[in-house]
């Protein structure tokens, strides 16, 4: 979440420290050196000042962002894996013991992301998607007893063709990847939220 809004921050920063300029120049990494960057003119309007960027620059840092999303979703699953095998321990944040939302937390806060310790209460964060449009990174939510609404949380490793697997910490089995197809996780299956 931080590195989203440093790269949110960044751009204001690029429109704002280009106010008092005439021209602001942006290179494509993609270009030779013989190239010279791009170079846009500024449109004052009213009270803002106005950056034009041309809808092939535009294009390329969506993708470029995206692509940087894409490799933080795989760097907190990749993390999330080496605990596999780690036993059920209630309240665990390590390698000594985990519970489910504890293998959540220091997932995602190994890419400066902090999520609420609680499952329930992560379950309120982003924003839910259909499960047919789950991907690598989203979070899975159930129910597993009359106690709480939610009360269990994994992190989508893939979806292949519809069969979501997902990493979670069991209290049977410890860290583990699992298949919402199993009929005990389809039952129990409450949404699918994504987060980043």
């Amino acid at each position: 979440m931080k590195k989203i809004l440093f790269l949110s921050f960044f751009t204001l920063f690029l429109v704002s420290c280009g106010a008092s300029k005439k021209t602001i120049g942006i290179s494509n990494t993609n270009t030779s050196k013989s190239q010279k960057p791009t170079t846009y003119k500024k449109a004052n309007t009213h009270k803002n000042n106005t950056i034009i960027i041309s809808e092939a620059d535009e294009k390329t840092i969506l993708e470029n962002a995206e692509e940087k999303l894409v490799a933080i979703k795989r760097q907190i699953i990749d993390y999330a894996k080496t605990f596999q095998g780690t036993r059920y321990k209630y309240g665990g944040m390590s390698d000594k013991g985990m519970d489910c939302s504890g293998l959540v937390c220091v997932a995602f806060e190994k890419e400066d992301i902090t999520m609420p310790r609680i499952s329930r209460d992560i379950a309120k964060q982003g924003f839910p998607i259909s499960l047919s449009k789950a991907e690598e990174g989203d979070l899975v939510f159930f129910k597993t007893s009359r106690k709480y609404a939610i009360n269990h949380v994994g992190i989508v490793v893939e979806n292949n063709q519809g069969e979501i697997m997902f990493i979670h910490a069991s209290t049977s089995a410890g860290v583990i990847i699992s298949s919402l197809y199993e009929a005990y996780w389809k039952k129990a299956f409450v949404e699918v939220r994504r987060v980043i």
